[in-house]
């Protein structure tokens, strides 16, 4: 494995792509009392329309989560079961972008790690546990359908993207899912469930090269062909709608606000445009900025308000989500700030600020393996934020925030109490 070192952060990466082209990444951590790794693979809720040895594929809303929960399953077992067994736990979630199985464990660490490569790798679907599933997530799409914030969230991004891939909610909805077959499900897993479109993540008290040899011995030996996505058309910046609004049962009114930030960048220039955005988003409106204390202040935002850079499907968005008597002023005091300069003291302080989190992340696995993932799918080293955030000056940002984010192409959904 070929090894690199970061003496400036007391680490040691190994890093090899076997000749299925799985990449594996391993951060020894001696001491650690936990060890993680993460099994991911490049597809996520956006991935509907593909193309796969010729042929072109559209898939139902939901099919990546659906996929997810039905690779716990195994006719031995479930990985839940295998796992609990050892006193390790397994868990898995799905974004736009990549579905992410992960376990964690004190001990036996090899055997977890076997595990989990050979049930996200083997496909088991029977018409019985797939109809069974049904309910289990048509559950979980009823309470999603029922949290307000939810609700504002998937109405403001099909005010951005409309009916689509990032429209659509990453669940489906009950009646997408009523056309999730094990036959789709094969075909998806075919597709995306490849060694070449995955990455196996690991940190903690663990051997590189055990790491390297379980997982040259349980993935298929060969990847598939790659498909290749389909997102549609190229909408443009421009929302296509720009304001909603609806009520449902709160005691006060829940907004979400988005702007989409135009084609994602990637290899090292896409590490630059995210740590340009979410050190953009702190000065702007992060909880010591003076726009939030402003508004805080007023009454017109509260502790529940947060913003979120989001990286999918080609493109970059970012919402910002929370609670408002008077969401439309909320709004216009936070993109009143854009073009106020930024204070050059206070700009520092925040990028020592993102230096500090990111030395915490350091010592979490979860974030980290998770990290590490990410920077492999875009193409960059997730450890060289520190040198990378280093080169970004107060102009820099002030220049990005001005030209991503024009009030003109921010979208508003709000979601309203009902009347007594």
């Amino acid at each position: 494995m070929e090894r690199t070192d970061y003496p400036t952060l007391g680490l040691v990466v190994y890093k090899t792509t076997l000749p299925n082209g799985l990449t594996i990444l391993v951060v020894p951590r001696p001491g650690w009392r936990r060890a993680r790794a993460c099994f991911v693979a490049n597809y996520g809720g956006a991935d509907r329309r593909f193309v796969l040895d010729g042929k072109t594929c559209d898939t139902p809303a939901g099919v990546a989560h659906y996929l997810e929960h039905k690779m716990f399953d195994m006719p031995s077992g479930t990985m839940d079961e295998v796992f609990a067994g050892r006193g390790a736990d397994a868990d898995a979630y799905t974004s736009e972008a990549v579905t992410n199985y992960h376990a964690r464990c004190t001990d036996r660490f090899g055997e977890n790690l076997r595990d989990l490569l050979a049930f996200v790798s083997t496909p088991w679907f029977t018409p019985e546990t797939v109809e069974k599933e049904r309910g289990i997530i048509g559950q979980e799409i009823a309470e999603s359908e029922d949290d307000p914030a939810f609700a504002a969230y998937m109405s403001c991004m099909g005010l951005l993207f409309g009916a689509g891939p990032l429209g659509d909610s990453i669940v489906g909805t009950a009646q997408s899912i009523t056309a999730i077959t094990p036959e789709i499900l094969s075909v998806c897993h075919k597709a995306f469930y490849v060694p070449a479109n995955m990455v196996l993540a690991a940190a903690g008290d663990i051997d590189p090269a055990e790491v390297e040899r379980i997982a040259r011995e349980v993935p298929p030996a060969e990847s598939g062909p790659l498909p290749q996505r389909d997102y549609g058309l190229d909408l443009g910046l421009m929302p296509l709608e720009t304001r909603s609004e609806r009520t449902m049962d709160v005691s006060a009114p829940q907004f979400c606000a988005g702007v989409k930030l135009g084609p994602a960048a990637m290899g090292p220039e896409a590490l630059k445009e995210r740590l340009t955005a979410e050190l953009a988003m702190r000065c702007l409106w992060g909880g010591h900025a003076p726009a939030y204390l402003d508004l805080y202040e007023k009454g017109l935002l509260n502790d529940a308000f947060h913003y979120e850079p989001t990286y999918a499907a080609g493109v970059g968005y970012v919402c910002l989500e929370g609670e408002s008597p008077d969401p439309e002023a909320a709004l216009a005091g936070l993109l009143g700030a854009v073009d106020r300069d930024m204070d050059p003291a206070f700009f520092a302080r925040q990028k020592k600020a993102m230096l500090g989190g990111f030395i915490r992340m350091l010592d979490d696995f979860y974030d980290l393996t998770d990290a590490l993932a990410e920077g492999h799918f875009a193409g960059f080293d997730a450890l060289a934020a520190p040198v990378v955030l280093e080169t970004l000056t107060v102009s820099d940002v002030t220049a990005w925030a001005r030209e991503h984010f024009a009030p003109s192409r921010f979208a508003l959904s709000v979601i309203r109490p009902k009347e007594a």
